[in-house]
This record gives structure tokens, C-alpha cells and sequence, in this order.
């Protein structure tokens, strides 16, 4: 008789298990849910909104997310307004001539720092990360300075020679990730007579593949969305690339009125690029955060 009347009270509790389980899911699931719709929502709101006219984007009385007139010819006017396919192909020209080069050097870099034996490299290492701490604001009137000593505003080159010596935080990124790796296999490999390069391009460089995915989507993003640095070296319309040219549409359109859908059809139109990348390098991105995240 004991023995089934504690039978009745772990079935109960397996029952309450169950449903406390259920419901922990489905709050959790409302929970996730709620915040993706607000992630999402304002590029929602964007594409809806480059298809209104200029007074119903502007309408701050009622949020109303789709348009009463379809204005399609909105991203018509976009192209008639600024050359956007010149903006898009130097700021892609950047993007092919910088992070090949400098995603190899930081990487090189990295594997320095996390795998060979080097006097002082933690002290070396630290000085790097320091240059971090100091604002752009303060390094850009020097900058400038060399530029136009040097001829070259108005021009892609100082956009494009600063990335060609690697990124420091992209550098860290690979330090914390190489360290991850087992030594041994260096270890294994020097046995066999590999020297440092070779050691780098078909041990470690394979192995190093998913956090470069990361990485690259980062800086792809930061060289796509860069206003200020071509707002500055790059005075003249005809040779800027693609923000100061979607500034453009605002400027050029009485501000907010006529050229808020403008705005927000270039914008669009910019954020696809970005879009595609993540897709294609969501596996790398979620494999590399999780190793990291483990190991590090």
C-alpha cells in the first residue's frame, strides 16, 4: 500500500514537472519572441516607410506601418538623385583591398603572439591594445595632415592604408582564440620539419577559418556604414563613397520631408549586401562565438 501510494505522488510530480516545464518553455518562447518583433520592427519600419510619400513618412500623429500609396517610384528617384552604383563600387573597392590583407596580417600577428616565443611579447601585446583607448578625434587631424602632404585626398588611398597593417582588436580577437588551439600540434609539426609559415597556412590557418568569418563580417560592416572617415578625405561628391552619398538624399530633398523615404529607400538598398554576408556566414559566426565562448 505505500509502495503505490508513493507511485500516485511521483506520477503527481512528474505531472507538475511537466507543466511547470511547458509553461517555463512557452513564457520563455513569448519572452523571445516579443524581443526579436523589437529587434526587427525598425528595419520593418524602414522598408514600409521608403515607400510612403514625404508628409506621410513625416506623420507623427498615428504609427501606421504600412503606406496609404505605395510609392514605388521612390528608389527610381534614388538612383536619378546620386550616382549610389559609383558609391557602391569604391566602397567595395576598399572593402576587396583591405580585408583580405589586412585579416592575413592581423592573423599572422595573432599567431606571434599566441604560439611562438617571444621576449616581451605581453608587454608588446599590451601596447597595441592601448592605441584602442585613444579617440579617433585625436588622431584625425594628423592624419589629415599626412594625407594632404602626401596628395592624397579625394582619394580611396586613405581609407585603404591604414587596414592594409591589420586591426589590433581583430588581432586580440585571433591571441584569445589561438590559444584555444592545442601547442602540440606546432609541437608535431616542428618534428616534421615545417617552419613557422608553413605551420601557419596549413595548421593553423584552417583551424583559425570561423573566427576570420566573424571577424570579416565585422570590419565588412564597419567599411560599409564608414561616413566619417570618407566625409573627411573625400570632399569632392564624384569620388565619395556610399554614406555621404545616402546623406546626400536628405540634403538634396529639403531635408526630412521629401527626402525621409529617400533615406530609407538607400538605406534599404545599402543593408542587403550586409544581409547576405550574415547568411552565408551565420555558421562560422555561431560556431565561433560558441568555441570562444567555451575555451577562452
Amino acid at each position: 500500500m505505500t509502495n503505490y501510494n508513493e507511485n500516485i505522488s511521483n506520477n503527481k510530480k512528474q505531472k507538475i514537472y511537466k507543466t511547470l516545464n511547458v509553461s517555463g518553455r512557452v513564457i520563455i518562447y513569448i519572452i523571445l519572441i516579443v524581443l526579436a518583433f523589437t529587434m526587427v520592427f525598425p528595419y520593418l519600419w524602414m522598408i514600409f516607410t521608403s515607400f510612403k510619400t514625404g508628409i506621410e513618412a513625416m506623420d507623427t500623429t498615428t504609427l501606421k506601418l504600412f503606406p496609404n500609396v505605395w510609392m514605388f517610384e521612390n528608389y527610381k528617384k534614388v538612383f536619378e538623385t546620386v550616382p549610389f552604383t559609383k558609391g557602391v563600387l569604391k566602397t567595395m573597392i576598399i572593402e576587396i583591398s583591405v580585408i583580405p590583407i589586412g585579416t592575413l596580417v592581423s592573423a599572422l600577428a595573432a599567431f606571434a603572439f599566441a604560439k611562438l616565443k617571444m621576449p616581451f611579447k605581453n608587454g608588446f601585446l599590451l601596447i597595441l591594445l592601448s592605441g584602442t583607448m585613444i579617440p579617433y578625434a585625436a588622431l584625425m587631424l594628423p592624419q589629415f595632415r599626412v594625407f594632404q602632404q602626401l596628395n592624397m585626398l579625394n582619394t580611396l588611398w586613405p581609407l585603404i592604408l591604414p587596414g592594409l597593417f591589420g586591426n589590433v582588436m581583430m588581432m586580440f580577437f585571433f591571441v584569445q582564440y589561438l590559444k584555444s588551439m592545442p601547442s602540440e600540434l606546432i609541437d608535431a609539426a616542428k618534428m616534421d620539419g615545417a617552419n613557422y609559415i608553413q605551420i601557419f597556412f596549413k595548421i593553423m590557418f584552417p583551424l583559425i577559418l570561423p573566427a576570420m568569418a566573424v571577424q570579416i563580417v565585422f570590419w565588412f560592416t564597419g567599411i560599409w556604414n564608414d561616413f566619417f572617415g570618407p566625409s573627411i578625405y573625400l570632399t569632392q561628391f564624384a569620388s565619395q563613397t556610399l554614406q555621404p552619398m545616402l546623406a546626400k538624399l536628405s540634403s538634396d530633398n529639403s531635408g526630412g520631408v521629401v527626402g525621409l523615404p529617400l533615406v530609407m529607400c538607400g538605406s534599404v538598398i545599402s543593408s542587403l549586401p550586409i544581409l547576405v554576408l550574415y547568411i552565408f556566414f551565420q555558421k562560422y559566426f555561431v560556431e565561433s562565438v560558441a568555441i570562444t565562448g567555451l575555451k577562452g
